[in-house]
C-alpha cells in the first residue's frame, strides 16, 4: 500500500515530466536522423526504445536515452563503408551484445573514476551550448541540425558566428516574437507556479509549445508577414495508413554479420556509446535533487538491450543524453516512470498525430531549450567552483572550453587528462611529514601513500640516524600502495644493524593487501 501511495504520489510529477521530456526529445529525434544521413523515423524509433525499454532496464531514475549528436560522425561514416541501411542496423544490434558484453566484465565501475570538475565541466558546457545553440533556431535560423552539441557546423558556420550571423543578418520577426513570450512565460512560470491544485502539474514547456502553434495559426488570419515558414516547423513522417506506418520499420541484413567491417563499426558504436551513456549518468546524479547513485555497470546492460533492439526493428544506435535527462530533471521529474512514458508519448503521437506535431515552431522548442540550458550554467555554479580552488576550477573551465570549441567526447576526453593532471599534481604535495626531539623521530604518513610517494617516504626513513627510536605513523592512510610497504618492510628489516628501534602505529591488516613483515628483534609494534 505505500509503495502503490508512494507511485501515485511520484506520477503526479513523472506523468508532467514525460511530456515535457517528449516535445524536447522529438525534434532531436528527427534533427540527430537529419544530420546522420539516416531515415528520419530511425531517430524516432531509436527515441521509443530508449524511453520504454531501456528506461524500464535502467536503475538511473533520471536519465533519459535516444539517439545522440555524439554518434552522428560515426553513424555518417560507417553509412559510407557499409554496403546497406539494413547491414548497418545489424552493426547496431551487435553493438547492443557487446555492451552487454561489457556489462559481464564490470566495465561500468571505470566511470566512477571521472574527476567531479570535469563531470560539472561538462554539464555546464551543455549548458552553455543548447543557449548558443538554440538562439539562431529562436530568431528563426536552422543551418545546424537540432541537438548539434559540435562547435563545427554543416553550413560551414560554427556556434559562434553563427549566433552572430542569426542576430545581424537572419531576423525573423515571427519567430522571435514566438520565442521571447515563450521564454518570458516559462522563467515567470518557474518562479510563480502554485504549490497546490491542479496547476501545479501543468508543465509550462506544454503551454508554450500550444502558444507556438496557435500564434502561427493567428500569424496567417492578421498578420501573413509574421507566418512561420514550413522549413522551420517540427517535420515528423507522416504515414498515410497503419500498413505505412509499419513500413518504415527495417529489420538487419544478417547475411553480413561475417564482414570485418560491421564489427568494427560495432566495436566503434559500443564504445562512444558506452562512454558516453556512463558519463552522462554520473553527471545526472549529480544534478538529482535526491543525490541518488546509479549502477553504472547495469546500465551497461540497459544500454545494450537497448541498442539490440533499436538496431532489429531499424532504428539508430542511442545512448543516454544529457539534454533529455537535464530537461528531465529540470521539469521535475522523481522515478523513471518519467522516461518510459515519454517513450510511450513518442509513439503515440507519431502514430496518431504526425500532422499535429508538424505545427510546432522551432522556436517555442528553441526556448524550452534555452531554459533547460540556463538551469545547467548557472552562475552559482561558477562560484562553487572558483571557491573550492584552483584544483578543482581550472579542470572545470577547461572542460566547458573544450566541449565549447570542439565535441563533446573529445572534449570530455581532453577535460580528463586535464582533471587527471590536477589530481596527479595535489598527489604530489607533501604526503610524509618527518618531525624529531633529539634522538626520538616520527615519521607520519598524512594521507594515503601510493607509488608516486615512493621516493619521499624512502627519503624521510632516509634521514633518521643511527641510535634513533622512530615510529611510522599511518593511522591517517586508509590506504598504503605495496610498493610503500615493501620500502617500510626494508626499512625495518634492516635497522637493528645502524641500532634503530623501529615501532609502527595503525592498523597495518587493513592498510594494503600486502601484510608488513616481522621486523628485528630490537622493533617493537606499538
Amino acid at each position: 500500500m505505500a509503495e502503490q501511495t508512494k507511485f501515485l504520489s511520484s506520477l503526479g510529477r513523472d506523468l508532467p515530466a514525460s511530456i515535457v521530456v517528449a516535445l524536447v526529445a522529438l525534434p532531436l529525434c528527427l534533427g540527430i536522423a537529419l544530420a546522420s544521413g539516416a531515415p528520419l523515423f530511425s531517430g524516432l524509433i531509436a527515441g521509443i526504445v530508449g524511453g520504454i525499454l531501456v528506461g524500464a532496464l535502467s536503475k538511473s531514475q533520471l536519465s533519459v536515452s535516444g539517439p545522440a549528436a555524439g554518434l552522428t560522425v560515426i553513424v555518417l561514416d560507417a553509412l559510407e563503408v557499409l554496403p546497406s541501411w539494413e547491414v548497418f542496423l545489424l552493426a547496431v544490434m551487435l553493438s547492443g551484445l557487446l555492451q552487454v558484453a561489457l556489462y559481464f566484465t564490470r566495465s561500468g565501475t571505470l566511470s566512477e573514476f571521472v574527476p567531479s570538475s570535469v563531470i560539472t565541466g561538462m554539464l555546464a558546457a551543455i549548458g552553455l551550448i543548447l543557449i548558443l545553440k538554440q538562439i539562431p533556431h529562436a530568431l528563426g535560423y536552422d543551418g545546424d541540425f537540432e541537438g548539434s552539441l559540435s562547435f563545427l557546423q554543416p553550413d560551414g558556420l560554427n556556434t559562434l558566428s553563427a549566433l552572430f550571423y542569426s542576430v545581424w543578418d537572419f531576423f525573423l520577426p515571427g519567430p522571435i516574437i514566438v520565442a521571447l513570450i515563450s521564454l518570458v512565460f516559462l522563467f515567470w512560470w518557474d518562479a510563480s507556479k502554485p504549490k497546490e491544485g491542479p496547476l501545479r502539474l501543468l508543465p509550462g514547456p506544454l503551454v508554450v509549445v500550444i502558444f507556438g502553434v496557435l500564434a502561427n495559426e493567428a500569424f496567417k488570419l492578421i498578420a501573413p508577414g509574421l507566418v512561420i515558414d514550413p522549413s522551420h516547423l517540427v517535420q515528423v513522417p507522416v504515414s498515410g495508413s497503419l500498413g505505412e506506418f509499419v513500413g518504415q520499420f527495417r529489420t538487419p541484413d544478417f547475411s553480413a554479420i561475417g564482414m570485418a567491417d560491421v564489427w568494427i563499426v560495432a566495436a566503434t558504436l559500443a564504445i562512444v556509446a558506452s562512454l558516453e551513456s556512463l558519463l552522462c549518468v554520473k553527471a545526472v546524479d549529480e544534478i538529482d535533487p535526491q543525490r541518488r547513485t546509479t549502477d553504472k555497470n547495469h546500465e551497461l546492460l540497459a544500454q545494450g538491450g537497448g541498442n539490440f533492439l533499436s538496431g532489429l526493428i531499424g532504428g539508430l544506435p542511442l545512448t543516454s543524453v544529457i539534454v533529455r535527462s537535464s530537461a528531465n530533471v529540470a521539469a521535475g521529474a522523481e522515478t523513471k516512470a518519467s522516461a518510459v512514458l515519454h517513450g510511450f508519448w513518442l509513439l503515440l503521437s507519431v502514430l496518431l498525430i504526425p500532422f499535429v506535431l508538424n505545427l510546432i515552431p522551432l522556436a517555442a522548442l528553441a526556448a524550452i531549450l534555452i531554459q533547460v540550458g540556463y538551469k545547467l550554467n548557472t552562475p552559482e555554479l561558477y562560484k562553487r567552483r572558483w571557491a573550492q580552488g584552483w584544483h578543482q576550477f581550472v579542470p572545470f573551465i577547461a572542460t566547458i572550453a573544450a566541449i565549447l570549441f570542439t565535441d563533446l567526447l573529445r572534449g570530455i576526453i581532453i577535460g580528463l587528462v586535464i582533471g587527471f593532471v590536477f589530481v596527479v599534481a595535489r598527489n604530489f604535495r607533501t604526503a610524509v611529514s618527518v618531525a624529531h626531539d633529539d634522538d626520538f623521530w616520527m615519521v607520519s604518513a598524512r594521507r594515503n601513500l601510493y607509488f608516486i610517494h615512493k621516493y619521499e617516504l624512502q627519503n624521510s626513513l632516509g634521514r633518521v640516524p643511527e641510535g634513533a627510536t622512530v615510529v611510522i605513523d599511518l593511522e591517517r592512510a586508509e590506504f598504503v600502495d605495496p610498493d610503500n610497504i615493501d620500502i617500510i618492510n626494508s626499512f625495518s628489516r634492516n635497522a637493528h644493524f645502524r641500532d634503530i628501534s623501529v615501532s609502527i602505529r595503525g592498523d597495518v591488516d587493513n592498510l594494503a593487501d600486502v601484510q608488513l613483515e616481522a621486523p628485528s628483534k630490537k622493533v617493537a609494534y606499538s
